[in-house]
């Protein structure tokens, strides 16, 4: 059962990227309901990974930790670094909305 937290963790990143390619590619008027969509996917995503090492504890699968922590660590990185990244992208665009 606890499998199902990496597969809604990968779900909930690749919505977490896909959110702001979609609202960059696309002329919609409220801009503003996708970077946060994206930004609510990731900060799921990586909760459902913290939820995951916190069964490894409770079950005390110690070697399941130690093979995964540093490959979660940093595709963790790699995901909230490219989410901030392409919603950034997206407010070029809108620069001049932003700024009037």
């Amino acid at each position: 059962m606890m499998v199902w937290l990496n597969i809604g963790s990968l779900l909930l990143g690749l919505l977490a990227w896909t959110l702001p390619l979609v609202n960059l590619f696309q002329n919609r008027t409220n801009h503003v309901a996708f970077p946060i969509l994206s930004m609510g996917a990731c900060a799921v995503s990586l909760s459902f990974q913290i939820f995951y090492h916190y069964h490894l504890v409770t079950i005390g699968d110690w070697s399941a930790i130690m093979d995964i922590s540093g490959a979660v660590a940093f595709a963790a990185a790699v995901l909230l670094g490219g989410t901030i990244l392409l919603n950034a992208l997206t407010l070029i665009p809108h620069k001049k909305e932003v700024i009037s």
